[in-house]
Formats: C-alpha cells, structure tokens, sequence
C-alpha cells in the first residue's frame, strides 16, 4: 500500500472541502465532508495510477 499527502481547503463560496494530491496531474477533487473528500481522493488516485499503467 502506497501513502499519499493530499492539500486540504474549505471553499466558503461553494461550502465544500477541496482537496489536491500535489505531483499527481489530475488528482483533485471536492466533498461535502472531509470523509467523503478523503473517499473521493481514493478514486481519483486509482483512476490516476490506472491511467499512468
């Protein structure tokens, strides 16, 4: 199992955490809740590992 470290920011405008997986072009996503953003970071990154395969 592979570590990443993901940027985390709260957009008041929007009312939704955004997170960035810096050095994984691609890897970025939103969630209403930081679980929901740390479960939609786990996609994105599959689907970014999968493409680079």
């Amino acid at each position: 199992m592979k570590t990443f470290s993901a940027y985390v920011e709260w957009d008041p405008e929007t009312r939704l955490y955004v997170g960035i997986v810096p050095g994984i072009s691609g890897a970025h996503t939103q969630g209403a809740t930081l679980d929901e953003l740390r479960d939609n970071l786990k996609v994105v990154l599959e689907l970014c590992i999968e493409e680079y395969k």
